[in-house]
């Protein structure tokens, strides 16, 4: 692949009927780092946050010219890495679709995850959707977590987790999308943070001036 991912990137694909491996990891409660982490929302600059929506629409749009209307590919974008799922007929077009998208300006890294099979139908792509809101809706709930640090995309029952988060939040998003109804598989592909540097992205409290 042209571009090489980060090293503080991971993609790990876990099996959602995983056992004990990565049901052990308890969210570690870390004081100030994780009340300041239910404040954060979305931890890209508005510029990048920009940049993710060109390089969907600009790589959808090539994808389309280029393919046309025998794959079916969607293009998630998080802090310039791009996610593809979706499905084409070959193997071919499995690599011409990452050439497109690599070219498109402001691209750092892709991760293929077109499976070559016909087109989804219609139960098929509703039934992932719902997934995704089960997913959604249960870090929603979670009481340590912020669920707008993440993106979630599910096909074919596989749930794709993206985002800038600690150790402690990939694996407390890992676990409930675990359990939740549908999911056959989770994959993170995730830019890992250290609890400092995501207490440096938080606001800092006004210090109110003592007047003489």
């Amino acid at each position: 692949m042209k571009f090489a991912t980060q090293k503080r990137v991971t993609i790990l694909a876990l099996s959602a009927c995983l056992g004990a491996s990565l049901s052990a990891c308890a969210p570690i409660l870390v004081g100030s780092a994780v009340m300041g982490s239910l404040m954060a929302t979305d931890r890209r600059t508005s510029g990048t946050q920009i940049e993710d929506e060109g390089i969907e629409l600009h790589a959808a749009s090539r994808i389309d010219e280029n393919l046309g209307e025998r794959v079916r590919v969607s293009v998630t974008s998080y802090n310039r890495q791009v996610l593809l799922t979706g499905e084409v007929p070959s193997a071919q077009d499995k690599q011409l679709v990452e050439q497109v998208v690599s070219k498109v300006e402001n691209v750092r890294a892709i991760v293929n995850e077109i499976a070559v099979l016909g087109k989804a139908t219609l139960t098929q792509r509703s039934s992932d959707a719902l997934v995704t809101g089960r997913v959604k809706a249960g870090m929603v709930d979670a009481k340590d977590l912020f669920a707008n640090s993440f993106k979630v995309v599910t096909e074919h029952g596989t749930t794709y987790l993206m985002g800038r988060v600690t150790q402690r939040e990939a694996n407390r998003a890992t676990d409930i999308a675990r359990a939740t109804p549908g999911v056959q598989k989770v994959v993170r592909v995730l830019e890992i943070i250290t609890e400092d540097e995501l207490a440096n992205m938080l606001p800092q409290p006004a210090v109110n001036e003592v007047k003489k």
